[in-house]
């Protein structure tokens, strides 16, 4: 590649723009053109300083443009010749989905080694997306591709009931009443789906059931017959 990758580097965090900066000077390929800790700023660096990629913080306030989804958005549509690199602490599949739904083309996590933005930077100039390792593993662990979709992870209709019900926030012992089953059985079921989808909390089965629609499912309970199709459950106000 002969002429270097312009970057442009946008954080709240004085360390984090420092960090990564200076992870950046091992990659001789990139040059940093400029740096902004709010909305502003990088809007302002933007329109005045030719920039082929961006690495931006999700959560960056303080800005008129906002941050998050809303400034990704707007990055999007005014500067669609960017690419997007996008640091966070968060690590949830859905988040990811929305991420590459406004353009983003890779996602590193704070908590990752700062050379992978550089890597990053490379592979997005390439054309490719790119994933860090720890928002990798939080896919791997909820059985989801990179576009945030479900893998090929196959729940039987008994153990996917009996995730639905306890997201929903009802206990191991109430689900065994509710489908006439029990306790063991039902634990049993609960512990075949974790192990299925590669999940070792339950706070981990709330954010599958969360990416995956279940949680908008929970309120939709059968009578225990797999056969039979489920009745809306009454609201409670």
């Amino acid at each position: 590649m002969n002429q270097r990758i312009r970057v442009i580097i946008a954080d709240d965090h004085p360390v984090i723009l420092f960090g990564a900066a200076q992870a950046l000077v091992r990659f001789p390929e990139i040059e940093v053109v400029g740096q902004a800790r709010q909305s502003t700023d990088l809007i302002q660096l933007l329109q005045k300083t030719p920039c082929d990629v961006l690495v931006s913080d999700l959560a960056m306030p303080g800005g008129q443009f906002g941050d998050g989804m809303p400034l990704l958005g707007y990055i999007g549509r005014q500067f669609g010749s960017v690419r997007i690199v996008v640091l966070t602490m968060l690590e949830n599949p859905a988040l990811l989905k929305r991420l590459r739904e406004v353009g983003v083309n890779a996602v590193i996590s704070k908590a990752d080694d700062l050379s992978h933005i550089g890597l990053a930077i490379v592979q997005v100039m390439r054309g490719q997306e790119y994933i860090g390792p720890s928002v990798q593993a939080a896919l791997d662990s909820m059985g989801l591709s990179a576009s945030g979709q479900q893998r090929d992870v196959v729940l039987s209709k008994r153990e996917l009931e009996v995730v639905r019900l306890f997201v929903s926030g009802m206990t191991i012992t109430e689900i065994a009443a509710h489908l006439r089953r029990s306790i063991k059985t039902i634990s049993t079921q609960k512990n075949t789906a974790m192990r299925k989808l590669g999940i070792d909390r339950e706070s981990e089965l709330f954010q599958y059931a969360q990416s995956n629609g279940l949680l908008n499912l929970a309120s939709y309970v059968g009578d225990g017959n797999p056969d039979t199709p489920s009745e809306p459950r009454p609201e409670h106000r």
